[in-house]
């Protein structure tokens, strides 16, 4: 699957396509399947993302988890202040 991630341009946090808007929450993201493109240029034209680009993520029982560790780290929140974390469910190494 395809998801889609970027930064909130007023806050710089890290925030995830869900289909309809954008969520801090990588499980609320959506597969934009072979859309991904067009939706980043309608959603960086109208100020909505900064930085926006897809990534690969595999379906689990609780949502999207990005496949490369970066994205992964991204969307769980600081590793050097869990106290900071979004999430600390989102597993940073694979099993």
């Amino acid at each position: 699957m395809k998801i889609l991630t970027g930064n909130d341009l007023a806050t710089g946090d890290v925030i995830w396509w869900t289909g309809s808007g954008w969520s801090r929450h990588v499980h609320d993201a959506a597969d934009v399947g072979a859309d991904g493109a067009a939706i980043l240029a309608r959603e960086t034209a109208e100020r909505h993302v900064n930085a926006g680009y897809e990534i690969e993520a595999e379906a689990t029982a609780s949502g999207p988890l990005p496949l490369h560790i970066k994205e992964r780290i991204r969307a769980s929140g600081p590793t050097v202040r869990t106290d900071l974390a979004i999430d600390t469910s989102i597993p940073i190494v694979r099993a």
